[in-house]
């Protein structure tokens, strides 16, 4: 069963269809989503905001299916789904309203605190099987990723230059690889550090630091001086796709988005300030 994380405000009395808006897409975004949401209702009421996730692939098919006013994405349109919205002659306005870092983690008893890519990239595509590689231990790798309509799928294969290992676990969102993870001494998977951030005080589990070389400095996902200055291989800008006759609709909401307000939410929720 797909992952979806629902989350409903409506105005009984007051609300009209052009002040609904409906907001499909990534899992990585839907709980900062929420939250915008929450404090969006308490300065207009007069707004109603249903938001749920199931993967920015999804958000996107359902603005071409005409079931989205807003579709969240933590990659961008690709040359398929670009083709698709220009055949159909549907208009969209492209907003970068944050930005992520996906963080990998492993159990936290996992005996290195530091991983390089080239290894990460071994890891994940199934050419190391074992740990043995890595720790000395020969202990089976245990993969925890996500479907590939999911954003954060595409995004880590394609900075990777791999495809995934045939054995690797489709899981269904953050929460479900973080409890796999607990579990799992031998496991390794890949999260949002904005919602790492967000359970830290429960966390079991440990975040990786990661190198792009062997030689070079590690580098955490939660290192907010570290992502301000671009030095994360996997940080990434989180987007909203809008059709252009919905865009009157939701200008409120991306402006408040905008405002001083809404980006205090979004630093808040464990999330970076876009800078561009």
């Amino acid at each position: 069963m797909r992952y979806i994380l629902s989350f409903f405000i409506l105005l009984c009395a007051c609300s009209s269809y052009d002040r609904s808006i409906k907001v499909k897409g990534s899992d990585t975004e839907v709980n900062l989503a929420v939250t915008l949401a929450e404090h969006f209702y308490s300065v207009n009421p007069d707004f109603s905001v249903a938001i749920s996730g199931g993967g920015s692939g999804l958000g996107i098919a359902s603005l071409l299916n005409g079931q989205a006013d807003i579709a969240n994405s933590s990659r961008p349109l690709n040359a398929e789904e670009d083709s698709l919205f220009k055949v159909r002659k549907i208009a969209l306005h492209t907003i970068v309203f944050a930005e992520d870092a996906t963080a990998f983690i492993v159990h936290k008893k996992f005996p290195k605190d530091t991983l390089d890519i080239p290894s990460l990239a071994k890891i994940l595509s199934g050419s190391y099987r074992t740990w043995k590689p890595v720790t000395g231990q020969e202990m089976p790798i245990n993969i925890y990723g996500r479907q590939s309509n999911s954003g954060t799928h595409t995004f880590v294969q394609q900075k990777l230059g791999i495809h995934f290992s045939r054995e690797a676990k489709e899981m269904n969102g953050n929460a479900q690889i973080m409890e796999s993870i607990k579990l799992d001494r031998s496991g390794i998977g890949y999260v949002s550090a904005g919602y790492i951030a967000h359970v830290e005080k429960e966390q079991d589990v440990k975040v990786l630091y990661i190198r792009s070389s062997p030689k070079e400095n590690a580098v955490s996902p939660l290192d907010e001086q570290a992502i301000k200055e671009k030095r994360y291989a996997f940080q990434r800008p989180l987007y909203q796709f809008i059709p252009s006759t919905s865009w009157d609709k939701v200008k409120t909401f991306i402006d408040f988005e905008k405002s001083e307000k809404g980006q205090a939410i979004i630093k808040a929720s464990g999330y970076y300030i876009t800078t561009r």
